[in-house]
Parts: structure tokens; C-alpha cells; sequence
């Protein structure tokens, strides 16, 4: 068993699951160790993905420079590759992104799956009017993944570039601080509150957002969507999403390079608004979302 499924296990949360005949959500392949407990055979059990979570892990490990964690990484990719088939017990499965339901879909042709991509802040598309002065990269900067994407955008743009770059994020490594130091264009924000941080992504002209991971969907890049000026970002943060089209996509380290600078003066149009509007409310607005797990219920 996994060690995020077992250190999760609870006898006391089946007791109280028992005393009434509600559906049941496992959010989570982690919250998943009584999906298949016979006891609950006769129960709606919504099982809700949040990745390919076998995937994740071994990204995770790709990622790590500490051996101890990265072969518990590896370790525990092996064990939810294993774990997986247990959400063939779920009635239904909801999915973060249409890569992964072609995943699913494949993997488990006679189980049910829909596409229901993540709850969200954003309720209405809000962009500010006018240009910024500055670029934000924006994550949690003890996770690997993130302080990787960080020294990228600084060792292999910033590094030439002279515009104003903003590193934010939570609890920094002191390598990277280091490395921040070294520009004067650069600055970091460790820690910002939830305010802080929205209004970085609303005052940016440019949110930048880089992955090596194409997995589920990233989170933070809806929230600057529905808040940020100008989004542009590699094909791995957008892949599996119908997000392309309202971002500048872009792979290539020098086309990245001249894609920044030229959109960095550049104000966002109206035009760009309102296809925001329209593919968000229509793909990713929380109504659309919670009417499709409405719908998949009520076939039950």
C-alpha cells in the first residue's frame, strides 16, 4: 500500500461513513483505502483524480537532488501504479484534465469517467487595464519542480534579458536565494500572503509559468488567467488542457527569449479578454463543472 494511502487510513472515519447512505467522495487516489471495502459495495462512490498520480511521483523523482527522497519517490510510483485499479470500484470518476481521461478512458474501458477540471477563486474573468513593469514566476519554492522551473527562467532567460523579473513563492532555498542576489533585476518575495500574491499576478504585464511536468492540471495557471494580464508558458504547462489558446506557448529558450521582450511592451487586447471569457466560462467555470457532477449523478 502506499504510504499517502496508508498513513491516511482510519476506523473511525468508516464508523461514521456507516451511519448514513450519502454517495461518497474520495478526493484523491491517496483518500481511496475503503473504495473497495465490500461494506460499501451498494454506495455512489465518486472518485475524484487529481493526476496520474504514478506519473507525478516519478516526475517528482526526476526532479529530486536528495537520494533519500527521490528513491521514496520511486518507491511509492511503483506502489500507486500497483494501488491504481482500485478506482474501478468508484461509480463514477471524475478527471482534472482531458489527457488524463484518455488515460482512464483506455486504461479502464468499463468504467465511468468524466471531465471535470478544478474548482477555482475565479468566478469572473478581471484583467487590469494598462501595462506592467515586471515578469512573475510564482509557486511553492520548496517543492523541486518549482525551484527547477525557477533557476531555468533565471539561468536561461533572465540571465541575458534586462526586464524586471519577480521569483515569488513559499519558503525559498537558500541556493536560490543566493542565486536571486547575483541580479539586480531580480527580485524575491518569499512568503506573500494570498493578497499579496493576487496582486503580483494582477499587476504583472507578463505571468510566466514553466513546467517539466505535464501532469493534471496546474491550478495556477487558471488563477492567472481569470486574474493576470499577458500568460505565457511552455506546451507542458498546457498540455491535456484547451488553455493553448490563451496563452503565448512556447518551447524554444531563444523564441521564449523574443516572445517576453516583445510581449513585455505590448498591452493585452480586448479581443484577448473576451476569447479568455469565453473558453473559460465555457471549459473551466465552476458552474460548468459542478453542473457535470450533478448530471453524472442523476443517471444513478
Amino acid at each position: 500500500t502506499p504510504y499517502i494511502v496508508k498513513s491516511r487510513t482510519s476506523s473511525k472515519l468508516k464508523t461514521n461513513l456507516l451511519k448514513n447512505n450519502f454517495p461518497i467522495l474520495f478526493e484523491g487516489l491517496h483518500s481511496c483505502f475503503l473504495l473497495d471495502d465490500i461494506v460499501f459495495k451498494n454506495r455512489i462512490k465518486i472518485f475524484r483524480s487529481h493526476n496520474i498520480e504514478h506519473n507525478y511521483y516519478n516526475h517528482l523523482a526526476l526532479a529530486e537532488k536528495n537520494i533519500k527522497k527521490r528513491q521514496y519517490y520511486q518507491s511509492e510510483a511503483k506502489k500507486l501504479l500497483r494501488f491504481e485499479p482500485i478506482i474501478k470500484n468508484a461509480t463514477v470518476s471524475l478527471v482534472v484534465s482531458l489527457k488524463d481521461l484518455v488515460y482512464f478512458k483506455n486504461k479502464y474501458p468499463k468504467s465511468q469517467f468524466e471531465f471535470v477540471p478544478c474548482f477555482h477563486a475565479g468566478e469572473e474573468v478581471t484583467v487590469k487595464s494598462g501595462i506592467g513593469n515586471y515578469v512573475l514566476y510564482h509557486g511553492n519554492l520548496s517543492v523541486s519542480e518549482n525551484k527547477n522551473a525557477a533557476e531555468f527562467i533565471i539561468q536561461q532567460l533572465f540571465k541575458e534579458l534586462t526586464i524586471p523579473l519577480i521569483i515569488a513563492g513559499l519558503n525559498p532555498p537558500a541556493d536560490l536565494i543566493q542565486l536571486i542576489k547575483k541580479y539586480d533585476h531580480i527580485r524575491l518575495i518569499a512568503n506573500p500572503d494570498d493578497k499579496e500574491m493576487n496582486e503580483l499576478i494582477a499587476n504583472a504585464q507578463i505571468n510566466l509559468l514553466y513546467t517539466n511536468q505535464a501532469t493534471g492540471l496546474k491550478l495556477k495557471l487558471l488563477n492567472v488567467l481569470y486574474n493576470g494580464r499577458h500568460c505565457i508558458v511552455n506546451s507542458k504547462m498546457v498540455e491535456g488542457t484547451s488553455l493553448s489558446e490563451l496563452c503565448g506557448v512556447e518551447d524554444d529558450i531563444s523564441q521564449l527569449k523574443k516572445l517576453i521582450t516583445t510581449t513585455f511592451n505590448n498591452e493585452i487586447s480586448t479581443q484577448e479578454i473576451e476569447k479568455r471569457k469565453t473558453v473559460l466560462l465555457r471549459d473551466y467555470s465552476n458552474e460548468s463543472s459542478y453542473q457535470k457532477i450533478i448530471k453524472a449523478l442523476q443517471s444513478f
